[in-house]
């Protein structure tokens, strides 16, 4: 999550992981130009960056010269889940929570967006669960709310500026209307299907918070408490 630096950001640290970022999430292969385009930055820059993390085996380049990630990016992603453990202890707490019968998530913010580290719907196998959604706006998320009123206006306020809101048409007076009850509250309740009247349930995990757990379902208003309550306990044994 963005913070206000204490020292001078370096510059070109931020591009390389803006561009480590964008190949990661990159369905397919894409090209130097493709992802120059995306990232806003010069062609040649990219090319630079790409060559060096293709270097690193961070990326690698396909027979059509495109790039996608590389096994370095694999063995980063395995080696911070082992070393953190969130998965390890994170698992067995949320195996219990599916006697609710609805669907269990678990997903960490980056920036504007939530990336769902377990997302199993009723019937799923708990393997299955593991990493198998990409990045989602965080603003139509409850895991992404409950985390984004973590954080401080100001850095609300600069990640969604001048800019469309998922889910808040209104722009950001909506958005931090929002946020306010969710800070009230100590959980997010968001509606994310109104045709099907499904909520999502989420609260942050630890303080400072680097995850939220979260239930999603058809979840009437009288059910919110046991469900808060059960998700604030499964928090605390997975943050402890």
């Amino acid at each position: 999550m963005l913070s206000k630096p204490n020292a001078q950001p370096n510059q070109s640290l931020i591009d390389g992981i803006a561009t480590l970022q964008a190949l990661a999430v990159s369905p397919e292969p894409v090209g130097n130009r493709e992802l120059a385009r995306q990232l806003g930055f010069n062609p040649t820059r990219v090319n630079r960056l790409l060559k060096t993390l293709s270097y690193l085996g961070i990326a690698r380049q396909t027979a059509n010269r495109k790039y996608t990630a590389g096994p370095g990016m694999h063995v980063l992603a395995a080696q911070s889940l082992h070393a953190s453990r969130i998965m390890q202890d994170a698992l067995p707490v949320l195996e219990e929570l599916r006697r609710f019968g609805l669907t269990i998530a678990l997903g960490v913010l980056w920036r504007d967006s939530v990336s769902y580290l377990f997302h199993a719907p009723p019937g799923m196998s708990t393997t299955q669960g593991i990493g198998r959604i990409g990045l989602l706006p965080a603003t139509s998320s409850g895991i992404g709310m409950a985390l984004l009123a973590q954080h401080e206006d100001a850095v609300i306020h600069d990640l969604f500026v001048d800019r469309e809101i998922p889910g808040f048409p209104g722009g950001l007076d909506d958005l931090f209307a929002a946020i306010a009850v969710v800070r009230m509250q100590g959980f997010a309740r968001v509606l994310v299907n109104a045709e099907e009247d499904r909520h999502t349930i989420a609260v942050p995990v630890s303080h400072p918070s680097f995850a939220a757990v979260g239930m999603s379902g058809w979840i009437p208003e009288q059910n919110t408490g046991p469900i808060v309550e059960a998700l604030q306990n499964a928090a605390a044994r997975i943050g402890d």
